[in-house]
């Protein structure tokens, strides 16, 4: 840990960026797998699953930020390299054999699906651990994944 005048005792904040570091892995890999979508799917629905791939990926990738930088304030390293995420993802792996719309939004919206689920996990855990701030970060962002969610799933309900 990085020495810092943050009020937290240096346990809470060894925690908080462990679990952060968890989080972080599970947003870049989200964001991976939405732009593997984004990049790979066909169908007459091509255009507007591209863009809210898209959405999804970069909303991903902003989670990441925060949840890195939330890290690193706490004193430790935000993990962000390929060979710390790919070890410490708890998403489930993204099919890459797909190629069809209603097959995209169906696996992404289990990723997501799964990351929400995830960092409400992680509000409580913070919560519990006294870190108000990092169990706000974390509700920012389920807050923002329950959103991706609902727009994602809305294609599961349209006719082909």
């Amino acid at each position: 840990m990085h020495p810092t005048r943050n009020d937290l005792s240096e346990t809470i904040r060894a925690a908080m960026v462990q679990l952060l570091n968890r989080h972080l892995a599970a947003a870049i890999d989200l964001q991976l797998q939405a732009k593997h979508a984004h990049w790979n799917v066909r169908g007459p629905h091509f255009h507007p699953l591209h863009e809210l791939f898209d959405e999804v990926a970069e909303h991903a990738r902003e989670h990441a930020d925060m949840i890195a930088e939330r890290a690193a304030a706490l004193g430790g390293m935000a993990e962000g390299t390929l060979a710390s995420v790919a070890p410490r993802t708890e998403l489930p792996p993204y099919p890459s054999t797909i190629v069809d719309g209603r097959s995209h939004v169906d696996a992404l919206a289990k990723a997501v699906a799964w990351f929400a689920k995830l960092t409400r996990a992680g509000i409580d855990q913070a919560a519990t651990a006294g870190d108000a701030v990092t169990a706000d970060l974390l509700t920012e962002v389920a807050r923002a994944a329950d959103k991706d969610l609902w727009f994602v799933e809305a294609h599961l309900h349209a006719p082909d």
